[in-house]
């Protein structure tokens, strides 16, 4: 059973915050039996019996963790805004997967004067919550368009006037005539553990975060 007291299950998001956290993981002499970049296993074993380690796709790490099947996770910032996740501990923030997320629009789009006038505004995201939050904040009226990818092609193609994203470099936002209108916030990962663990797993829970931090600060 994963929630044996005596272990700890750990969620891990595949893709490349996985690749930012093995460096990590191998500076607390936390290692895979197998490669999880190319094994099809989904749990791993690793060279502490009492650690393993689940892989899940990045929007569901903060699900697995929250309903208890997971002890800790490592979860983005932007998913834990998007989902409610007022059970979960923000324990350790790892300063990994970092990028922003922001308002975006055509390059001739006035957002400035648009916002002031209090006009209705069509906002394409995948990020419904964020977004509807953040326009509330400002007075904004919203109307929303989910989508889940591909978000530059909205205000290109006139299915939205802007849209709400995550950016890194911002190299698609330029390369598609779109500019970035505004920072609503910036995104890093997170380790995370829901109030069940951190209770009765406290002493696992903690000897890993001081582990954690510990081999983070030589990095």
């Amino acid at each position: 059973m994963f929630n044996d007291t005596e272990t700890l299950t750990i969620a891990v998001p595949k893709g490349r915050v996985l690749e930012e956290i093995i460096p990590l993981f191998d500076s607390m002499k936390l290692s895979f039996f197998d490669d999880p970049f190319k094994s099809r296993k989904l749990i791993f074993n690793t060279s502490n019996p009492k650690i393993r380690i689940i892989l899940l796709r990045p929007q569901d790490v903060a699900t697995y963790v929250k309903s208890g099947v997971a002890d800790l996770g490592i979860s983005g910032l932007d998913v834990l805004e998007e989902m409610n996740t007022s059970n979960l501990y923000h324990l350790v923030d790892l300063n990994i997967g970092k990028c922003k997320m922001v308002v975006a629009a055509s390059s001739d789009y006035d957002y400035d004067s648009i916002v002031k006038s209090g006009s209705r505004i069509s906002v394409a995201s995948k990020y419904t919550t964020i977004a509807k939050n953040f326009f509330y904040s400002k007075g904004v009226h919203v109307d929303i368009i989910k989508l889940y990818g591909s978000m530059e092609l909205a205000p290109i193609l006139k299915l939205s006037e802007i849209i709400v994203d995550l950016v890194s470099t911002g190299q698609t936002i330029k390369a598609n005539n779109l500019k970035i209108c505004e920072n609503i916030m910036d995104i890093s990962s997170f380790l995370i553990s829901n109030q069940f663990a951190y209770k009765f797993k406290n002493g696992l829970i903690i000897k890993f975060m001081k582990q954690l931090e510990l081999n983070f600060l030589k990095l």
